[in-house]
């Protein structure tokens, strides 16, 4: 195989962990934790090109959920508007509550989608959204790597 054929493979798996971490953050089902580390095990790609396609993917898929929760506020009264009332009040309080910083858990299963939705419903601005959500996030791929690391 030739070094074309290499570099074309490597750029496909990279593509692969990208989509992989875009739609592990959005309402997709998608793991992106265990490619990252198969990629790593192998030992064929640069740990620090490993974690920025992989952040990079994640934040840009929290990025539509931002920009979906930003968008569907304009049909609140709307019968069918995904989220009751009461629900979008309990929501808002503890956002407020808590702050932007609530973003940094946009990672954690389950309740990390819904945040990075309701970042946009609430007009979180955009740039404060990203730097949050990208720190949380590359923090986290960071300790996924250290703990392949730890373990070996």
């Amino acid at each position: 195989m030739g070094d074309n054929d290499t570099h074309m493979d490597h750029f496909l798996d990279l593509l692969l962990l990208f989509l992989a971490s875009f739609l592990a953050a959005t309402i997709f089902p998608a793991q992106s934790e265990g490619v990252l580390t198969a990629m790593h095990l192998s030992k064929q790609y640069n740990m620090y090109v490993l974690l920025l396609v992989a952040t990079t993917g994640n934040v840009l898929g929290s990025c539509i959920n931002w920009l979906l929760g930003s968008y569907i506020t304009h049909f609140r009264q709307r019968k069918w508007f995904p989220i009751r009332p009461e629900k979008l009040h309990k929501a808002e309080t503890l956002y407020n509550k808590y702050g932007v910083w609530t973003l940094f858990f946009a990672w954690v299963p389950v309740i990390g989608d819904p945040l990075t939705v309701m970042a946009g419903i609430l007009k979180t601005p955009f740039w404060t959204f990203v730097l949050v959500v990208t720190l949380g996030k590359a923090l986290r791929y960071i300790a996924v790597v250290s703990a392949v690391q730890f373990m070996l």
